[in-house]
């Protein structure tokens, strides 16, 4: 077939050059249709693997969404999320940081930029990024929970509360904030409003975790032994083999002068968990309260071990000691728990023990 040649008008182009042009444009036309078409579906297949938690294959399609589509918003923010599940940190923070010079007034992306940081332990950072997005967002609960979680992370538990407080007023249901708000309370002397706390969030949701082992902790603190032993022992038939909840019951056992029971306990703890200092030395004052000096010796001597700068192990070990006649050794370890007590820094606040 012969070309078709189209007049040009005044300008007296060729039709040959009309045509050239033309095909030209089309050239630069045809992959644009393809791709707008195509966007739509990898993001809505992008969208279901991320909600199937099939993050890898969410990853593969977002990242086809963006190939298809710099400029998509939906797609990077999929892409983010997807890379911060498969804890591939650094494709992350490059993408994040470069979506947000992009896009720096979306708080999707500030806030899965902020978790980025918090994985990575940049915990400053982490806080610039989720307040940013708390500013662009601020009836997001999930900002502030998540903003709340750096906060405990570096103990500072008055703007965790804060925090904690803002999101329960978005989802007033939701128990784990009340376990968290808890934790804040507890560790800022407001003992009698953590019990509410954990109080509430087993009402929401009687399986919400360590809600009974923390409960547990506040009603110790308060003195109310009895108490804290139900809530450790509810704690424990959900988690038999939780070193902390098996510590803290048989710490409260010892209080309560059930020394074989306490026992059993702090040995299974020391078991699960043989670096936890304070589990051994419960577990060797257990064994002495219960007549049985020798027994004490070893814990209490690894509770040193593991806990150099502690006093109360040398006290113990000095008791079992002078109990067995060793009176010598009792005095060395009786000097050195004089010395290490005069070394301590005069403090005061909550009760101590694990709020982990």
């Amino acid at each position: 077939m012969q070309p078709v040649f189209v007049e040009s008008g005044s300008r007296g182009v060729s039709g040959t050059r009309v045509l050239a042009v033309l095909f030209f444009l089309l050239q630069l036309c045809l992959p644009v249709f393809p791709q707008d078409q195509k966007t739509p579906s990898l993001l809505r297949d992008g969208q279901r693997a991320l909600d199937a938690a099939d993050f890898s294959q969410a990853a593969a399609f977002f990242e086809q969404a963006r190939q298809a589509s710099s400029d998509s918003l939906p797609a990077s923010r999929g892409l983010l999320l997807s890379y911060l599940q498969l804890g591939r940190l650094k494709q992350a923070e490059e993408l994040g940081q470069s979506a947000v010079a992009r896009w720096p007034k979306d708080a999707e992306l500030q806030h899965y930029l902020g978790l980025v940081y918090f994985k990575e332990s940049r915990n400053s950072d982490a806080l610039a990024s989720l307040q940013s997005a708390a500013a662009l967002k601020p009836a997001s609960y999930d900002i502030h929970f998540d903003t709340a979680l750096v906060l405990l992370s570096d103990s500072k538990y008055p703007d965790a509360a804060n925090e904690l407080e803002r999101a329960l007023k978005l989802d007033p249901k939701a128990a784990l904030p009340h376990v968290l708000l808890g934790r804040a309370y507890q560790n800022t002397n407001r003992t009698t409003e953590a019990v509410e706390q954990f109080q509430t969030a087993l009402r929401l949701d009687p399986e919400v975790p360590l809600g009974h082992y923390h409960l547990g902790f506040a009603y110790a603190s308060l003195g109310r032994n009895a108490d804290a032993v139900a809530e450790y022992e509810k704690e424990l038939q959900r988690s038999p083999n939780n070193p902390l909840v098996l510590y803290q019951l048989g710490r409260r056992q010892v209080e309560a002068g059930n020394y074989a029971i306490a026992i059993e306990h702090l040995q299974k703890a020391t078991e699960i968990d043989p670096k936890n200092g304070d589990a051994f030395y419960d577990l060797g004052k257990a064994h002495f309260l219960q007549g049985d000096a020798e027994g004490a010796m070893p814990p209490l001597r690894r509770a040193i071990e593991l806990k150099p700068s502690d006093p109360s192990p040398h006290y113990q070990l000095a008791r079992a000691l002078d109990k067995c006649g060793r009176k010598e050794e009792a005095k060395q370890e009786l000097e050195t728990f004089s010395i290490l007590q005069k070394a301590l820094p005069v403090t005061g606040g909550m009760a101590s023990g694990s709020m982990q």
